[in-house]
C-alpha cells in the first residue's frame, strides 16, 4: 500500500506554504488517497484574489471543474450500458435526431468557411465514449480566453438541447465534424452527446441521474447547478493579463452561472464539485479496479475499461499532439472510455497505466493503478493552460512520487 514517508509529508507541506507565499497561482488545492485513506490533503489561499476577507480555501472549497465533468458524464453511460439500456453500438442519431444528418469538414481549421461534404460513417455511441465522433472545438485562440456560445450562451426554454445542436451547427447543413467518425480523435463535444443521451435514456435530469447513482453512494456534494449552498464555498475565477493576476470581474464568457437559468445540463464542462470530493471518485473507481471496493457505483468491467485503449493508431497520435503540454510523449498515449492514458511511464511522475484528464480553468485529477493512487489539483485560473498553474502542479506531482514508501 502506497504512503508518504514522514520526510515525504514535510516536503510536501514545504511546498505548499511555498506556493502559497510566492502567490505565483491563486488558492489551490491537493490531493492524495491510496486505496484506503486519504494520505494528503492540503489546500492554501483565499477563495478571492488576496482578499483575506473572503476566507480560506479549503479542501471542500468549490470549484468549477469544467472538462474533469466528462469523465461524470461517461460514468453515467457505462452505467446505462451494464443495465443493457444503451450500447456502444447504438447509432447515436437513435436517441438524438440532429446526428441524422452530419457533415465532415474539409478544413477543421478554417471553421465556419470551411467547405464540407456529407459524412460516409454513421456515428456509434462508442464515438461519443472515446472523442472519435468528429465533434471538435473550433480552432483558434479564443477558446484560450472564452467559452464558445453552444456553452455560454443563454438556454433556450423550450427544446434546451436542440437549441444547442443548432448553434454548434451553424449555417452548415448538418453538424459538423473534423473527421469521419470512428476514424481519428476529435476534442470537442461528444460528452455534451452523452449527457443528453443519458437523459433521453433515463428519464431523468443529468443531474438527478448522476445524484442517484454517482455522487449520494459515495456521499459527493457535486452538481451542475451553483446552488447557494454551493456558491458559499465556491472559489472565485482568477484572471491573468500579461504576467500578473487579477481577480474576477467578469473578463471572459463563462457557462451560465445561475442555478435559475440553467436548463440544459452540459456532461463536457457543466459541473462544481470540490476536489476532496473528487478524489473521493477517483479513489473509489481505483477500489473497483483492484477488487477491495465496498457498495461499488459500478461493474468491474466498466471500471476496467477506463484504463483500456480505444482509439486507431491515428487517432493516438493527434491524442499525442494535444497532450505534450501535459507531460506526455507522442506516441506514448490513448484514450479509454473516459480519460486519457499513459502507456509509458511519465520520468519521477506517474505511471504506465494511469489514467487522466483536467480542465479549462486549471483543474487536473489522475488515477495510477500501478502505484495505487489517485491524485488531484486544483485552482481557478483563465485563460486556460496557465504556464505557473503547470509547474506547480508539476512539481506537487514530482515531490509526491519522490515521497511514496
Amino acid at each position: 500500500m502506497a504512503t508518504l514517508t514522514s520526510s515525504g509529508t514535510k516536503a510536501l507541506d514545504d511546498f505548499v506554504a511555498r506556493t502559497v507565499e510566492e502567490k505565483k497561482i491563486p488558492g489551490f488545492v491537493f490531493g492524495v488517497a491510496n486505496l484506503n485513506d486519504e494520505i494528503y490533503l492540503k489546500s492554501g489561499g483565499f477563495r478571492v484574489l488576496n482578499n483575506p476577507s473572503s476566507g480560506e480555501v479549503k479542501p471542500d472549497s468549490v470549484l468549477w471543474i469544467c472538462s474533469q465533468t466528462k469523465l461524470i458524464a461517461h460514468l453515467a453511460g457505462l452505467h446505462l450500458i451494464e443495465q443493457g439500456k444503451l450500447s456502444f453500438e447504438d447509432p447515436v442519431s437513435k436517441y438524438l435526431p440532429e446526428f441524422a444528418n452530419l457533415v465532415v469538414l474539409d478544413d477543421a481549421m478554417a471553421g465556419a468557411k470551411s467547405t464540407f461534404k456529407p459524412a460516409k460513417n454513421v456515428a456509434l455511441m462508442k464515438h461519443l465514449f472515446n472523442h472519435s465522433s468528429g465533434l471538435v472545438y473550433p480552432f483558434d485562440a479564443e477558446g484560450m480566453y472564452n467559452q464558445r456560445e453552444p456553452y455560454a450562451g443563454a438556454h433556450d426554454s423550450k427544446d434546451p438541447v436542440a437549441h444547442f445542436w443548432k448553434i454548434v451547427k451553424g449555417n452548415f447543413p448538418g453538424i459538423p465534424l473534423q473527421y469521419e467518425p470512428g476514424t481519428n480523435f476529435a476534442y470537442g463535444y461528444s460528452s455534451d452527446a452523452l449527457g443528453f443521451v443519458v437523459e433521453k435514456v433515463s428519464g431523468q435530469s443529468l443531474e438527478a441521474y448522476c445524484k442517484e447513482h454517482i455522487f449520494n453512494p459515495l456521499g459527493m456534494k457535486s452538481s451542475f447547478y451553483l446552488t447557494p449552498e454551493l456558491e458559499a464555498k465556491a472559489m472565485d475565477m482568477t484572471f491573468r493579463r500579461d504576467g500578473k493576476l487579477e481577480a474576477w470581474a467578469n473578463q471572459s464568457n463563462l457557462i451560465e452561472r445561475d442555478p435559475t437559468k440553467v436548463l440544459r445540463l452540459l456532461g463536457g464542462v457543466g459541473l462544481y464539485s470540490s476536489m476532496q470530493d473528487y478524489l473521493t471518485l477517483l479513489q473509489h473507481l481505483l477500489q473497483i479496479n483492484a477488487g477491495t471496493a465496498k457498495n461499488p457505483i459500478l461493474k468491474l468491467e466498466s471500471v476496467q475499461s477506463l484504463f483500456q485503449p480505444t482509439l486507431t493508431d491515428a487517432g493516438a497520435q493527434t491524442l499525442g499532439s494535444v497532450l505534450q503540454l501535459l507531460g506526455a510523449r507522442p506516441g506514448q498515449c490513448q484514450w479509454s472510455t473516459a480519460l486519457a492514458l499513459c502507456l509509458d511511464d511519465w520520468p519521477g511522475r506517474r505511471r504506465k497505466g494511469s489514467a487522466y484528464w483536467a480542465g479549462w480553468a486549471a483543474t487536473y485529477g489522475h488515477m495510477d493503478p500501478a502505484t495505487g493512487i489517485a491524485a488531484v489539483f486544483g485552482t481557478q485560473v483563465i485563460p486556460t493552460a496557465d504556464a505557473e498553474v503547470f509547474k506547480v502542479y508539476t512539481e506537487f506531482e514530482e515531490i509526491l512520487y519522490a515521497s511514496l514508501q
